[in-house]
This record gives C-alpha cells, sequence and structure tokens, in this order.
C-alpha cells in the first residue's frame, strides 16, 4: 500500500469514527486540540497528520490509535 492510500484511509477512518459517535468536525477539532480547518482537511487527505496529531484524534474518540489504521 503506497503512502498517499494510508492517509487517505486514514481520513476516512476518522470521518467514519466522528459521524459514528454524532459528533460533528468542530466538536471532534476542539475535543482533539486541533483547528476544526486542519481536520477537515485530515479527512480529505489535503493534510497528512503526524503520530501526535493522530493520538489526540483517537483520543477524542475514545478509540485505541490501531483502529484508525485498520483498513
Amino acid at each position: 500500500m503506497e503512502e498517499k492510500e494510508i492517509y487517505i484511509n486514514i481520513g476516512k477512518k476518522i470521518k467514519f469514527y466522528r459521524e459514528n459517535r454524532h459528533l460533528t468536525q468542530e466538536k471532534l477539532a476542539e475535543k482533539s486540540g486541533i483547528s476544526l480547518d486542519y481536520l477537515g482537511k485530515i479527512e480529505v487527505n489535503i493534510n497528512k497528520p503526524g503520530l501526535k496529531t493522530l493520538i489526540k484524534i483517537s483520543n477524542a474518540l475514545n478509540i485505541p490509535i490501531k483502529n484508525l489504521f485498520d483498513f
């Protein structure tokens, strides 16, 4: 799997878990401590999040970080 595909899938997973928990992008961004713009760009594969950001997002979603890589 190529790097681009990995980031596309991570963005899709974040969106899936966010919607499954009935969170808006704004609410997840707030809970994660990242900007709304940045989160939106992660979900559509414009920005590539680092490990610290993925940890913040997974903690805010209350899921193990490994779930973001389960594709």
